[in-house]
């Protein structure tokens, strides 16, 4: 249900100039995800319609998140986030309690979030296959990256590998969502649902940093005779 984080990845990703390292791309993707409470939060409505199935049943999941979602809602607003984030959290906790009702079941408020990183996976290699990395598309002009930027191996060796991680991360995402799904284990969907919510973010501030790394490298290393590189950032 958490997936409103790959939709706001590309506009709320760092821009600080920082070295490509773990640690600088796991804190930045806390604050650009809330931080903790900003996690907490998102993943509220989930938890809510989780632990109301649990005790109650399907009826009181579904009233535990209606109760849930518009005061999650509220909260990220209060907090000045992404007002496009929070829509897509609400929309998203809609669109899952409309699929567990058509399903009867509660395992059916997982079913989209399982689907989705699908076809995330198949987006991600298709954009490698046809020569535009998906992250490249979406974060050269944030790692103010030329525009040319296919036309310089370097950083298009970046994106290409960016990407490819993003396609295994999605596809372990649904291999093991689809374990859980099958097996109707909800409360780890649930808690799978919450630990994803940082990951575009890190994926991101990883990317847009080794891009940077890349892009100060080649102005480094230009020789300063005039002539221009074949492969000279532009």
């Amino acid at each position: 249900m958490t997936d409103e984080a790959t939709t706001t990845t590309s506009r709320e990703a760092p821009v600080e100039e920082e070295q490509a390292t773990v640690a600088t791309a796991v804190r930045q993707a806390l604050e650009r995800s809330g931080g903790w409470v900003g996690i907490a939060v998102a993943a509220a409505p989930t938890v809510a319609f989780v632990v109301a199935n649990a005790f109650g049943g399907l009826m009181w999941a579904f009233i535990a998140l209606a109760v849930s979602a518009p005061v999650a809602f509220g909260v990220r607003l209060a907090r000045r986030e992404s007002l496009r984030a929070a829509l897509v959290g609400l929309l998203i906790a809609a669109g899952c309690a409309l699929v567990a009702a058509l399903t009867g079941e509660a395992r059916g408020f997982f079913l989209v979030p399982t689907l989705l990183p699908a076809g995330w996976t198949l987006v991600f290699l298709g954009s490698v296959l046809i020569g535009r990395p998906l992250t490249g598309v979406a974060l050269n002009r944030l790692a103010r990256g030329p525009r040319h930027w296919r036309q310089h191996p370097p950083l298009r060796r970046v994106y290409t590998t960016t990407t490819l991680v993003a396609a295994g991360i999605c596809f372990t995402n649904f291999v093991l969502g689809g374990v859980l799904y099958l097996t109707d284990q909800l409360a780890a969907m649930a808690a799978m649902d919450v630990a994803v919510v940082p990951v575009p973010f890190v994926l991101a501030a990883f990317t847009v940093a080794a891009a940077r790394r890349t892009i100060g490298r080649s102005a480094a290393t230009t020789p300063a005779t005039g002539e221009r590189p074949r492969h000279q950032l532009r």
